[in-house]
């Protein structure tokens, strides 16, 4: 979340949020979702429609991605690799998708708590890159994909700037002080 301090209509303007002509609320922005920028806060600009489309798209590259898969299974079989090799590929495929899609779900709705174990699993992640599209897919039905853990951060933080506000009385270099003698 990034608050609006000293910020000019200008550098509104020149980051192409549209804040241009009109004038830039205080407080936390919310951050934008892949695919859907800001449009998850009140759910207008065609929401519903990225939404669709997110879902049809993340589908359509599983499904691209199992047809490559299925090629190089060919590959394998007619290069006589043996039961073996044939095996521990489809294993491995299915065990990588099947923790990719579980880390993919759990980083929709928390932060990951130790970043670098997170990033030590991007291998994994890559090799099952269809649990991961499948896990974009079915997010899509309930909402755009991180949009509870964006939303939950957002409100907090408009929680914690207006808590801030009001505890202001004005600007403090206009209170009249005693004379010190």
């Amino acid at each position: 979340m990034s608050e609006n301090k000293g910020e000019s209509e200008s550098d509104a303007a020149g980051r192409g949020d549209g804040g241009g002509a009109t004038a830039t609320p205080a407080g936390p922005r919310p951050e934008p979702i892949r695919f859907f920028g800001t449009t998850w806060v009140d759910h207008d600009h065609g929401y519903g429609l990225r939404r669709a489309g997110a879902a049809i798209g993340s589908l359509a590259a599983a499904v691209a991605a199992c047809f490559v898969l299925r090629f190089a299974y060919e590959g394998l079989r007619l290069a006589n690799t043996g039961t073996f090799v044939n095996v521990l590929v489809v294993v491995m495929f299915a065990i990588c998708s099947a923790l990719a899609f579980r880390k993919t779900w759990e980083g929709f709705s928390t932060r990951p708590s130790d970043p670098d174990a997170d990033r030590s699993l991007q291998g994994l992640k890559a090799i099952g890159f269809i649990g991961s599209l499948l896990a974009y897919f079915f997010r899509t039905f309930t909402e755009a994909p991180g949009e509870s853990l964006h939303r939950t951060e957002y409100e907090t933080a408009r929680t914690q700037y207006e808590r801030r506000r009001g505890n202001r009385t004005g600007n403090p270099s206009g209170k009249k002080r005693p004379k010190r003698r």
